[in-house]
């Protein structure tokens, strides 16, 4: 266990593309959202969802966004002001193949730093990645600013961050599965194919 991060499940998105809200999609036998409950419970002790109002219709404690229309930035802002934990884990509710291996190794890297953050493909990973307490300044600042930039990518310019390569997140998930996000309906049928 991780005993000093709390996990959060960012679920507050309008899930457009889809054209159904994402979190509550069947995957196999469960909701998307229960499959990465499941992979953060190893994990994990304390779990929540964040979201932009309560979601009665799913069973976990949840965390509601304090700025509205701020996307995921305002989930992460709410995570880190409400859990109890000197770090959180932050991942979205559409990547229900979340490997625990490949978080302990990012869990790994955090000393000295203020989030680590996985990149695939050259690109940075935010919505799998862990953030610590210190992230608040920076990240309160930019959703203060209602007319600059309120995005991940923003707040992790401002943060001292640890990004991990790709080829060291291969060595503990080959396909980078962990990485498979359903944002459309052809990703949602991949996954059931068990092509993802």
């Amino acid at each position: 266990m991780i005993a000093d991060c709390t996990a959060i499940i960012l679920a507050g998105g309008e899930s457009r593309r889809m054209g159904h809200d994402k979190a509550t999609l069947q995957l196999g036998e469960q909701r998307l959202v229960n499959h990465v409950a499941d992979a953060l419970r190893a994990v994990f002790p304390t779990l929540f969802l964040s979201v932009r109002q309560p979601r009665p219709d799913i069973g976990l404690p949840q965390i509601c966004d304090a700025y509205p229309a701020a996307g995921p930035l305002a989930g992460l802002c709410a995570a880190l002001e409400k859990s109890n934990t000197p770090w959180i884990f932050a991942v979205a509710t559409d990547m229900p193949f979340v490997k625990t291996e490949l978080i302990k190794l990012l869990a790994s890297k955090r000393s000295n730093y203020q989030a680590v953050v996985p990149c695939v493909k050259g690109f940075a990973q935010p919505l799998a990645a862990f953030y610590s307490k210190s992230c608040l300044l920076a990240i309160n600042a930019l959703l203060a600013d209602s007319g600059g930039r309120r995005s991940l990518r923003a707040a992790l310019e401002q943060l001292n961050v640890c990004y991990v390569d790709e080829s060291e997140l291969l060595a503990v998930d080959p396909d980078l599965k962990s990485f498979f996000d359903l944002d459309t309906p052809q990703d949602l049928a991949q996954a059931r194919a068990g092509q993802a």
